[in-house]
């Protein structure tokens, strides 16, 4: 599930290749239109096609000229991310 709360674009549930696909479209607006926090802290699982969702926003982001950064990133999607070797490449927010 996803929604917005101002420039926090909050994602909940599974994360996963199952659910993704379902919430591309409606992030890539969202992170078009505005600055954008994506706070993933409500997320309880997350497997590789969340990064490439993540990145997928990011870049629609960066092509908008916005803001993107991630809050709350689970420790598992975190370990993923280091294993591919992309962790350095998702920003953080402050």
């Amino acid at each position: 599930m996803m929604r917005i709360d101002g420039e926090v674009l909050r994602l909940q549930g599974e994360l996963t290749m199952a659910t993704v696909g379902a919430l591309l479209a409606d992030g890539r607006r969202a992170v078009s239109e505005a600055d954008r926090v994506i706070d993933l802290s409500a997320v309880t699982t997350a497997d590789s096609a969340a990064l490439a969702l993540l990145f997928d926003w990011l870049r629609s982001a960066r092509a908008a000229g916005r803001g993107f950064a991630l809050r709350g990133m689970p420790a598992g999607l975190q370990s993923l991310a280091a294993l591919y070797g992309v962790d350095a490449l998702l920003p953080q927010d402050a």
